[in-house]
């Protein structure tokens, strides 16, 4: 019998692997202390840890392919990403408390508490792999991906559901092996990859040692061969229970095609380098051949624009560093709340019974009390006080309570958020000058016209499937104007059966409607109601004819501003929440995802997430620009601004691209 060395370099971990490099990594990272986080593409993502005794490591994490410390970080991005920024929002200064591997799969939670709130880093190695940020109730804060599988969907808001369990290899019997051989429709190689998750080279490697053909029929596998496939099954995870590993790269003509934690009979001619643990070997493996990868880019002559965006990216880190520093001192108040409330009112009592500073000063430096030694200064003239917590220095106003003391904090955070916001605009727009060595003159530059609007842009609008005109007011204002105003007799009326939801019609033309129409009509309405602010999935509306709906209450009853009466019956309807922008060459669109991808040439489709409205439509506009043929004439139809107002309420996050 003869096996084929594989050819193919290894992509992706294997559940042993996991098993190996789970185990390792709670020896070397349990109680390290959380720093910034990156995000190098769309799937990987890198911890800075604080190893005590050991200083700084680095994390990488790749979703669907690895997991590991390496010697080789990539460069950090300058502008961060959303996901990365909301991991840094929850786990920065926090510490790791367990990493385990779930059930011999692919998947490792990473436990972390910080300031008494728990959360778990769910990394999945699988095909279409995930990495999803969990609270204590086990609900999703926020995946890098949302995915639907055919048992599952991985989304914001919904219970974290795990994978249907595989067969353990380390525990299976022969009784349970009989079984599955006897229900398989595949040979036995790819048996034993996908119903004891072992993946291809593992499988292989157990056929070689039971001494069967791996493309044999499932089938034809009878008591005695189970016998001998389970022997061989053991005999491979000797090395795992004995805990006799011997970590290494398998190199194929001077090349890298796997790394492993132990040998295997298959690979027994072939060169070999060995490693002191599986970090250093999948660091090695998959690590060192990344950062290869990586293209030094030519040294170009350093014009205006280029000055111009190292300027802006260096006020961005500083701006970045200011927040995170405001934030974090912010959440340093709540985390010592005790400490610092005993502080403030102390002082604030003394000055009460008309204690004068220097009394006061005195009184703290003879004082051996716990509270007074981490008061560094107190300044006369502001009644200021200074103390120092960890080696964090606070200023605080003793006049106010511990939450406004923090609020200060978070408000001045705030402030640089904004800062952060422009610099990123700035920086979009300097990096679209220099790609496109735009250098002409502003004075020379032919003057772009603004096509007038028609009458229905001013609302939220988007034509549906069949060609009908949709409109929705924006505010109590404007879905006044859309009722008053706009709305015929042969229209119809949608809104939901709760508040916060827009007044939208159909302009029917006094055509049938459609089937098709109703329900993206439906789809818009509650997509922008209180139902996608909520995170809901789906939500349900209404739609009634035009002498339906009145402004007239009933006696002794007040209507506020943009409110309706509705009277008779109600057409109800389910909906599912999506929406999605677009831009052509000349129009920003906005509306149910199937009204809106075959008519532009970049498309944003949008889910409820974490971001607000404003933060998402830079981020929008930053992918549109970075496809579109003339940004000038795309910041006059499609700015930031512009999308703002496509925006349902609440908070987004994108679920998918169009290119």
């Amino acid at each position: 019998m003869t096996f084929h060395a594989r050819q193919q370099p290894k992509v992706d971990i294997s559940s042993i692997d996991t098993v190996v490099v789970a185990s390792e990594l709670s020896k070397l990272i349990v109680g390290a202390k959380i720093g910034k986080i990156y995000q190098h593409s769309p799937d990987e993502i890198r911890i800075v840890l604080r190893v005590t005794g050991s200083g700084r490591s680095d994390l990488v994490i790749e979703a669907g392919r690895r997991i590991h410390l390496t010697k080789y970080p990539k460069e950090s991005e300058k502008v961060p990403q959303p996901f990365p920024m909301l991991l840094r929002k929850h786990l920065t200064s926090g510490r790791i408390t367990k990493i385990e591997q779930y059930d011999f799969d692919r998947i490792i939670k990473i436990g972390v508490e910080r300031a008494g709130v728990k959360t778990v880093l769910l990394c999945e190695f699988f095909a279409r792999g995930n990495i999803v940020l969990l609270n204590e109730e086990n609900h999703i804060i926020l995946p890098l991906k949302s995915i639907n599988y055919k048992d599952r969907a991985i989304r914001g808001g919904q219970i974290y559901e795990l994978p249907p369990p595989q067969l353990n290899p380390q525990t299976v019997t022969v009784e349970e092996l009989t079984g599955i051989f006897a229900a398989s429709n595949t040979d036995v190689v790819r048996t034993l990859a996908t119903r004891l998750n072992l993946g291809g080279v593992l499988s292989e490697e157990v056929c070689l040692r039971a001494g069967i053909d791996k493309s044999t029929s499932a089938t034809k596998m009878s008591y005695e061969y189970c016998e001998k496939i389970y022997s061989a099954l053991l005999d491979l995870m000797l090395p795992l229970s004995v805990n006799k590993l011997v970590p290494q790269v398998v190199k194929q003509d001077g090349v890298n095609i796997d790394v492993l934690p132990f040998e295997l009979e298959q690979y027994k001619d072939f060169e070999k380098i060995y490693f002191s643990s599986i970090n250093d070997a999948l660091d090695e493996y998959y690590g060192k051949s990344e950062i290869k990868k990586i293209v030094t880019p030519q040294k170009t002559r350093q014009g205006l624009y280029v000055r111009r965006l190292a300027q802006q990216e260096a006020s961005l880190e500083k701006f970045n560093k200011q927040e995170e520093k405001l934030t974090s001192t912010g959440e340093l108040l709540y985390a010592e709340y005790c400490l610092i409330d005993d502080i403030l009112t102390t002082i604030r009592g003394a000055r009460e019974k008309d204690y004068s500073w220097e009394d006061i000063k005195k009184t703290l430096a003879n004082t051996s009390v716990p509270t007074a030694s981490v008061i560094e200064r107190i300044d006369s003239s502001t009644g200021e006080i200074t103390v120092n917590i960890n080696g964090v220095r606070i200023n605080l106003d003793y006049r106010l309570s511990v939450e406004q003391n923090a609020a200060a904090y978070y408000k001045r955070a705030k402030k640089f958020s904004s800062k952060i916001n422009g610099a990123i605009k700035a920086i979009s727009k300097t990096r679209e000058l220099i790609s496109k060595k735009e250098t002409v003159d502003v004075v020379t530059k032919k003057k772009l016209k603004r096509k007038k609007p028609k009458w229905y842009e001013q609302f939220k609008w988007f034509y549906s499937t069949d060609g009908f005109l949709v409109i929705a007011g924006r505010d109590s204002d404007t879905n006044e104007i859309v009722v008053k105003k706009y709305m015929e007799k042969r229209d119809l009326f949608f809104h939901t059966q709760y508040p916060g939801s827009p007044a939208v019609i159909v302009k029917t033309e006094g055509k049938t409607m459609p089937e098709t129409t109703l329900k993206e009509a439906a789809q818009f309405t509650v997509s922008h109601s209180s139902t996608w602010k909520s995170g809901y999935a789906e939500g349900e509306c209404y739609f009634v004819l035009p002498e339906q709906v009145s402004k007239t209450p009933e006696h002794g009853e007040f209507l506020p501003k943009g409110s309706f009466i509705i009277r008779g019956k109600r057409n109800y309807m389910k909906a599912a929440v999506g929406i999605a922008v677009g831009i052509n060459d000349e129009k920003c669109l906005c509306g149910p995802p199937g009204t809106v991808r075959n008519r532009v040439d970049a498309m944003v489709e949008l889910e409820p997430g974490a971001f607000n409205g404003n933060d998402m439509s830079t981020k929008i506009y930053r992918i549109f620009a970075e496809q579109a043929k003339d940004v000038r004439s795309l910041k006059m139809y499609a700015s930031p601004e512009i999308i703002s107002r496509c925006m349902p309420p609440g908070g987004s996050q994108i679920k998918s691209l169009k290119p």
